[in-house]
């Protein structure tokens, strides 16, 4: 269980993974869009795991109701704000979401910055009605190619100064790290940090290329990490975090088995492990879940969840002075 003496975090979050199946009925009402159920309870099926799927792929597929029914950039600055009421609602102190631009706004042809910037909009909201703390991470959907992620990109450069950081998702065995080199380099320009997930459908190599090709000092899932003592003592040495999220491996099938999540062999390895939600709607999971499911299925000690919810903090896209501040709200 999280330790309510430390700050709570979730840095592994997606915002468009994180739409209520009542917020997709009711958006396709508003919008008279066609779903294939015909009752909201008919719907939560379709758009939550219940079990495990076959794939990453099939996984994110579920995703896939949620955007469907962005219509407007009003829809998008909803999510948006009611992912912060989720944060608040969770517990939570800091929150990092992310999304991906042509995701959210590929089904109605939205204009990206105009997505960008109604998702900045709606956390801002949030962050300010709700008290939590956030900072937004931009995604690169991988799956529909370079020259797609291209023009993601720049809508995200558009607001740069409202995004932290850059991240990689999607296909990452058909769409691998060496197609974006110049998108990274473009990021890294911006000064915004990277985080990249690779490890979850790929191997070791995939962790490789994040870290020595496109700048990544953390690591989305990174469950493959467990098959590269090298490259474990590497991410040990240089201090890249890993952003597990356990049950969703497990519905994704990169993990048959939760019990036999690499997290405890990342902690032997003193690897920073972080643990957070990926999709929780989608999941149907909050991080009060993952950390049970740490203690009694994985079977981290109570010291070792301590850690894993201090390095949360100490691997957060902050200042210095931010994770300060944040710890000192916990100080008796």
């Amino acid at each position: 269980m999280h330790n309510p003496r430390l700050p709570l975090v979730d840095l592994h979050r997606h915002l468009d993974g994180n739409i209520h199946p009542s917020t997709i009925w009711d958006l396709a009402q508003q919008h008279n869009i066609a779903l294939p159920a015909d009752s909201l309870e008919a719907l939560i099926p379709l758009t939550q795991i219940q079990d495990q799927t076959s794939d990453l792929l099939a996984f994110l597929q579920k995703l896939d109701y949620g955007v469907s029914v962005l219509a407007d950039v009003d829809a998008c600055y909803r999510i948006a704000y009611e992912n912060m009421q989720d944060a608040k609602n969770s517990q939570l102190d800091y929150v990092e979401l992310r999304f991906s631009p042509h995701y959210m706004g590929m089904t109605f042809d939205l204009n990206l910055t105009a997505v960008v910037e109604a998702v900045a909009a709606g956390t801002q909201a949030g962050a300010k009605d709700f008290g939590v703390k956030c900072n937004l991470i931009g995604i690169l959907s991988r799956t529909f190619g370079a020259k797609t992620c291209q023009r993601e990109l720049d809508a995200l450069l558009n607001c740069k100064q409202q995004i932290t950081a850059l991240d990689l998702a999607g296909d990452e065995l058909g769409y691998p790290a060496p197609l974006f080199l110049s998108h990274f380099k473009q990021a890294r320009d911006a000064g915004w940090n990277i985080s990249v997930h690779a490890g979850e459908a790929d191997g070791p190599q995939s962790i490789w290329n994040a870290i020595n090709l496109l700048g990544a000092t953390r690591i989305g899932h990174g469950v493959a990490a467990r098959h590269d003592v090298k490259l474990m003592e590497y991410m040990a040495e240089h201090k890249i975090a890993v952003e597990s999220c356990p049950t969703s491996n497990y519905q994704t099938a990169t993990v048959q088995n939760i019990a036999d999540h690499p997290m405890k062999t990342f902690l032997q390895h003193n690897i920073m492990v972080t643990l957070n939600t990926d999709d929780p709607a989608v999941s149907n999971i909050d991080l009060a879940n993952e950390y049970q499911v740490a203690k009694e299925v994985i079977g981290l000690s109570q010291q070792q969840l301590d850690q894993v919810q201090s390095n949360g903090v100490e691997a957060a896209f902050l200042t210095a002075q931010e994770k300060q501040q944040l710890r000192a709200g916990y100080l008796s």
